[in-house]
């Protein structure tokens, strides 16, 4: 990834994504900024993938837009309720090298944590998407030091009713045998196994570790919807060589040159 100064002014980025292939435009400050989870998000999506993606808490399209590059047989809608991102978001469709992808992509400002009827009046109705995925927020307001007024501190926070509203609504949004694709911290692997027990069946673990020999601090959790297949635990990326900030190839392979993580079908 590298940045430079948008034309849009001081406040904003336009980084280069994929080796080039696609540019996301997001804040420079204040805001969470984009990175490695939203690739490896979008790369979990195996070759096979069509039809209609929704990304729950799309933010400024990072992950949507590395999915809707690659996959050439999908359309995306990117959700969020932080019009800011959504405007950003618009930008970078807008912006030239997007062009092949961007007439796949659109754009739903809602709330994923709102209650059904609120959420399906905004364009989040049953049964929408194919294929569901999201980044939700990493931490529990109680183990986030950060002003509750940041927004940087909302895109990382879960409210007290934590994942179970996100899971709630892909649940709903997702057709029967629909996907579901999480990033999410490996610490909390067991709080997101609990709301996604019931909905979904058939969850495949993927650990993302920093370096060899080191403990996976990301897990990918995917999930078919309805399903009551068992679980598997897969066998786990390293991200970075042990030392120095290098990606490991098969890394690079993601980060740089788009590829997909070319997991085991279910």
């Amino acid at each position: 990834m590298s940045a430079q100064q948008d034309m849009t002014g001081d406040d904003t980025t336009r980084d280069a994504f994929l080796g080039g292939r696609i540019y996301v435009h997001q804040p420079r400050t204040g805001r969470h900024r984009a990175g490695l989870d939203a690739v490896f998000l979008a790369a979990a999506l195996p070759e096979t993938t069509r039809g209609h993606v929704v990304d729950l808490g799309a933010g400024v399209g990072t992950a949507g837009f590395c999915a809707a590059m690659r996959l050439k047989d999908i359309r995306v809608t990117l959700v969020d309720m932080d019009t800011t991102v959504l405007d950003l978001a618009r930008h970078g469709l807008q912006d030239p090298v997007n062009a092949a992808f961007a007439d796949r992509i659109s754009l739903l400002e809602a709330d994923i944590t709102a209650k059904g009827s609120l959420r399906h009046t905004a364009g989040l109705t049953p049964s929408m998407a194919d294929h569901v995925i999201m980044n939700p927020p990493y931490y529990e307001v109680d183990r986030f030091r950060a002003s509750p007024k940041s927004a940087r501190a909302g895109a990382h926070m879960l409210d007290d009713r934590g994942l179970e509203p996100w899971a709630k609504t892909a649940t709903d949004i997702v057709r029967e045998s629909g996907s579901l694709t999480v990033i999410f911290r490996a610490d909390g692997l067991q709080e997101l196994l609990n709301v996604l027990q019931g909905r979904f069946g058939a969850i495949d673990l993927i650990p993302l570790h920093p370096r060899p020999n080191m403990a996976a601090t990301r897990i990918l959790v995917r999930a078919i919807r309805a399903s009551k297949a068992p679980l598997r635990l897969l066998p786990g990326f390293v991200l970075h060589e042990e030392t120095g900030s290098d990606f490991t190839l098969r890394s690079r392979t993601v980060m740089r040159d788009g590829a997909g993580l070319c997991l085991p079908p279910r």
